[in-house]
């Protein structure tokens, strides 16, 4: 039997919804939102279309999905604006698939008639989101789910910030009302922790209060799937599991690195386990150079300072800005080093994507694997720069 062409992740997919759609008493917190984040390049945004969305459209939600990255030249607010009136849109016209879904409220063949006018959506004098949520919550009767991939995009601008507070607005308007016939569940995932968690958890943040958690990396089970897909084709060279699953861990559990790894071992005459875990090695090595470029950019205090937190607690160093701290990073650049410049690196190392804030006072590196390279990197006692 062929292996279908996308890997399905059906339980984790049932448990998020289920605690979005259903929480228990201690879950409840998930009304307020719900920030995922996890780095690049690790299926995130495969999961929320392939399992995410189908799960919470069975379970009789209407889901608004919106991908920030989408289309660069144009602002959140308009890709957010753009992808409720299309729902909108498509829930007053008659005949469409999503208006099918809702024919048992008796609807008319027209479709459903709103309040407001559809297409001033986002447009001066046009309706506030928290209207358009409270009105469409009311005639679908059911939740209504608003999911923003790269959901940082938002940030920085203040049409981005207006955007935030008129989506927490919407949601305090629907969601504190009695006897509500759904809540309106709003669901941001990034690949910039640091911001994704800022999000909600800091106070200035609108969304503050939030649950702010991490995206569930894929595993040994799609390991095995992906062996399955291959084993298909005639000659075709693999390793073993257990070296393919090792290989994707030092890969930073990326499917596109593991593809990359897969083709290029087609071509090599050792022994696949052999090879296999090299070629793993070189493509780490490869991408973590590029993260490593960025810190160098920053200059000698970025690279003392994150050398401190590679060398640290692997789930966070919290001592960036202690004396000896302070001492040590004005010993390694040889000049003398204050509280205030730390921080400002600190500020401009978060806002690179090369670490982020744990919580508060305690930094951590951002990807997994840019820590292996830089400590493999030092271990051989090879400069940073070549």
């Amino acid at each position: 039997m062929q292996a279908k062409p996308v890997f399905h992740r059906p339980q984790y997919a049932a448990d998020l919804a289920q605690q979005l759609l259903k929480p228990t008493a201690l879950q409840v917190q998930v009304r307020s939102g719900v920030f995922l984040s996890g780095i690049r390049r690790i299926g995130k945004t495969t999961f929320l279309r392939q399992d995410l969305v189908p799960t919470l459209e069975s379970m009789g939600t209407l889901v608004i999905y919106v991908d920030l990255w989408a289309d660069r030249s144009k602002s959140p607010a308009s890709l957010v604006h753009e992808a409720v009136k299309a729902t909108l849109s498509a829930l007053a016209a008659p005949g469409t698939q999503l208006l099918s879904r809702f024919k048992g409220l008796n609807v008319g063949a027209a479709g459903f008639s709103f309040g407001f006018q559809v297409d001033a959506v986002g447009k001066p004098g046009g309706a506030t989101l928290a209207a358009v949520f409270t009105e469409l919550v009311d005639q679908v009767k059911t939740d209504v789910v608003l999911i923003i991939d790269e959901v940082q995009q938002a940030l920085g601008t203040e049409e981005g910030g207006h955007l935030l507070f008129a989506l927490k607005a919407a949601r305090d308007a629907v969601n504190t009302r009695p006897g509500t016939p759904g809540y309106l569940l709003f669901l941001g995932t990034g690949s910039h922790k640091s911001l994704v968690a800022d999000m909600a958890t800091r106070r200035s943040q609108p969304f503050a209060g939030a649950v702010s958690t991490g995206y569930e990396p894929l595993g040994s089970d799609f390991v095995s799937w992906k062996e399955a897909q291959l084993k298909q084709i005639k000659g075709i060279k693999l390793p073993s599991h257990d070296v393919m699953y090792q290989g994707f861990l030092a890969l930073g559990q990326r499917p596109e690195e593991l593809q990359n790894a897969l083709v290029l071992l087609q071509s090599r005459p050792e022994d696949a386990n052999v090879a296999f875990p090299i070629i793993c090695s070189s493509l780490a090595s490869a991408a973590a150079e590029v993260e490593i470029a960025t810190i160098e950019t920053l200059g000698a205090l970025a690279s003392a300072i994150f050398d401190r937190i590679v060398h640290g607690n692997e789930h966070g160093e919290s001592g960036l800005f202690s004396a000896d701290a302070i001492n040590s990073y004005a010993e390694q650049i040889g000049t003398t080093v204050d509280t205030p410049q730390v921080q400002n690196m600190v500020d401009r190392m978060i806002t690179a994507n090369v670490m982020h804030r744990q919580s508060h006072g305690v930094y951590a590196v951002a990807d997994p694997f840019v820590r292996q390279a830089w400590r493999q990197r030092k271990a051989m006692q090879l400069p940073l720069s070549q």
